[in-house]
Parts: C-alpha cells; sequence; structure tokens
C-alpha cells in the first residue's frame, strides 16, 4: 500500500511538517501603488511571519493570489498577462524584482512560487514579508483587480521528528503474533480520516502514534543500551512472581518518553488555527 514518509507534506510533496496558511495583513488597506498613465496599478502586499520559530527551515512558499471574478471574466485575452513580484522598498515604491511568470488565466486562483527568490532554500524565514505586485497584460487588454492575497508556507521543524517517525504500517504485530516480546514501542499510525475528523483537520492527514506492548518479566524488565533507565519497583515486582506468587502480577508495559505534534485545523469560526499538542507521540516504552 501506500507509505507516509515522515516529515513530509504529502499533498504538497514536500518535506515539512508544519502548514500555515498567512492572509495578507494589508488587504483591508491595500495600498495601491502610482502608476503611469496606460499602466495597470501596483499592489502592496504584507506577511507576518513573526510565528515562525528561527529553527524552521522553509520548504515552500507559495503566493495565492485572486482576482475579482467578475474583472477576471472581463479581462481575459489571448496574450495572457505577465506577473511580476518585487520587493518593497523601504520607501514607497518598489525594489528589485524577484521573479516574473506568465499568467494565461484570472479566473483561477494565481501562484507563484518565492522559495529560492525572495529567501534561500537554506536560510531561516524572516520575521516580514513586503511584496509589490505587478500584472501587466501582454497585450492589449483589461487589468485585473486582486480580491485576495495570501502565502502558503510550508516548514520542517527538526525537533518535530522523531526515531519512530517511518513509513505508514498498520499497527505492528508482536513477537508470535500475541502479546509476546519484551516491552517496546510498535508502530501505529492514526488517520484522521478514519476516526472523522478529516472534515477540520487540515494537515497532517494522520500522524504515528505508535503504542506499548510487550512482556515485564526479566530480563526484559531491565533497560537496553540507550533505553529508558528501569524503575527498581518494577525491578522488584518482575522478581515476585517467581520468589512469591500472589495477584500483584508483572509490571505493565507503558510510555517512557512521548512528543508533540502540530496540527493546522479549522476553529468553530472557521479561522485556520495551528496549534501544538504534547504526547501525542510514544518515542521509548519501559516497564512501570
Amino acid at each position: 500500500g501506500a507509505t507516509l514518509r515522515p516529515c513530509h507534506v504529502e499533498e504538497l510533496g514536500v518535506a515539512g511538517n508544519i502548514v500555515r496558511h498567512i492572509a495578507d495583513r494589508g488587504a483591508r488597506a491595500r495600498t495601491t501603488e502610482p502608476s503611469a498613465a496606460g499602466q495597470c496599478p501596483k499592489w502592496t502586499l504584507i506577511f507576518d511571519l513573526s510565528a515562525v520559530d528561527p529553527a524552521e527551515l522553509p520548504s515552500r512558499a507559495r503566493l495565492e493570489l485572486r482576482f475579482a471574478a467578475e474583472e477576471a471574466a472581463a479581462a481575459e485575452t489571448a496574450g495572457g498577462w505577465e506577473l511580476s513580484v518585487a520587493q518593497a522598498a523601504e520607501e514607497v515604491g518598489a525594489g528589485p524584482v524577484l521573479l516574473r511568470q506568465a499568467v494565461v488565466s484570472l479566473g483561477t486562483p494565481v501562484r507563484a512560487e518565492l522559495l529560492g527568490a525572495t529567501w534561500a532554500h537554506n536560510a531561516s524565514v524572516p520575521r516580514s514579508l513586503r511584496l509589490v505586485l505587478a500584472l501587466r497584460p501582454r497585450d492589449t487588454g483589461t487589468c485585473g483587480r486582486l480580491a485576495e492575497a495570501s502565502l502558503l508556507l510550508v516548514t520542517l521543524d527538526p525537533r518535530l521528528c522523531h526515531p519512530f517517525a517511518r513509513p505508514r504500517r498498520e499497527a505492528e504485530p508482536s513477537v508470535g503474533g500475541g502479546h509476546g516480546g519484551s516491552c517496546r514501542a510498535r508502530r501505529l499510525y492514526v488517520s484522521f480520516r478514519e476516526v472523522g475528523w478529516h472534515r477540520w483537520v487540515i494537515a497532517p492527514r494522520g500522524f504515528l502514534a505508535n503504542y506499548c506492548q510487550g512482556q515485564c518479566s526479566l530480563p526484559a524488565t531491565l533497560p537496553g543500551p540507550g533505553g529508558p533507565p528501569a524503575l527498581n519497583h518494577a525491578v522488584l515486582r518482575a522478581l515476585m512472581p517467581s520468589a512469591a506468587p500472589g495477584p500483584a502480577g508483572l509490571p505493565c508495559c507503558v510510555p517512557a518518553r512521548l512528543s508533540p505534534i502540530s496540527v493546522l485545523f479549522f476553529d468553530n469560526s472557521d479561522n485556520v488555527v495551528l496549534r501544538h499538542y504534547e504526547d501525542m507521540v510514544v518515542d521509548e516504552c519501559g516497564c512501570r
């Protein structure tokens, strides 16, 4: 079957574990740069990126533009348009042009990839981003009117990638097909679609939650190299059945270390929210 790669956004085909949809902060009072007679206007966009942690590495920064529907239908031209994106200058006006690309139609969202043009692939995300857009018809045609602008930003936070983030599998069977084998973490993929959360969770589609299973009798109760330290209580409980059988039983195989995940979702007001949830992924197990 299909596999789920760790720290990878399947829908976009890029590495990453945090997805943000950032609206143009200047949309309500968008600045239209002065244009010479006979030329189409320019627009200034402002994106607040202060919530991005410096440790996050960008893997996709896609500008998404929508133009007014009624004007887009009337502005169709055989030659199409040329979209140019420039860095906003410190003062009024545009700085150097970062990219140019052809636009065939304004009736569908126009997308432009900024990563590599606005900042390097291995560079930290800036605290804010100010851009100046220009859309010019290649032949004689009507100027479009920008209705909405947003930035789709995908980043990879290495701290959220963990040893058990491996290709998707169903719950891993225990040794011998039952509950045998020593206590350890088993892989378990949780699909948000299968639990009915896909209607409001945007990303990821699921995650490797993992679970603990295995025997806690000696010597399995003792920690292996690099494993979590065994509790004296667990060691003594493992010794008791052979020395004095009773109702206490063996120690239990439980999570010893967990890590968080980030989830992008719609809240009750249809706002896009990114939230960090602690203790969602079992990384290590131990006998307690």
